[in-house]
């Protein structure tokens, strides 16, 4: 499930970090809070313009780790919070998910979707 917290971050202007794990080592990539989806089922949908070094770990690794925040949203300490999420992510380039992504953002050459496994709070 995904808090409302997290939901909240979501409306406002933030870096998206997104870190998976390759034969030649990590990678990290950005993306901006803006361009995420949340499905009704709670998976994640990030548009991938680019993406290609993190398509090619995820086909070798799919677990990601994503983090993300807003000075904006009223923290556990204070203004501002962040999230970190653990999940399983694979990059769709046909059906539903991608569908509505390419609506949206018609540079998008595929849709990183992902199951969060866990989401904590971290700010």
């Amino acid at each position: 499930m995904i808090p409302d917290k997290l939901l909240e971050v979501l409306k406002h202007d933030g870096v998206v970090a997104i870190a998976t794990l390759g034969q030649d080592g990590p990678h990290m990539v950005n993306t901006w809070n803006s361009y995420i989806r949340i499905t009704d089922d709670g998976r994640i949908l990030i548009p991938a313009g680019y993406m290609h070094h993190t398509e090619a770990n995820i086909a070798f690794n799919n677990n990601v780790l994503i983090t993300l925040g807003s000075s904006k949203v009223a923290g556990n300490i204070g203004p501002g919070t962040g999230f970190l999420i653990k999940g399983t992510a694979a990059f769709i380039t046909d059906g539903p998910d991608f569908d509505i992504m390419k609506v949206k953002y018609p540079w998008a050459r595929a849709t990183l979707a992902v199951i969060a496994t866990s989401i904590t709070q971290t700010l």
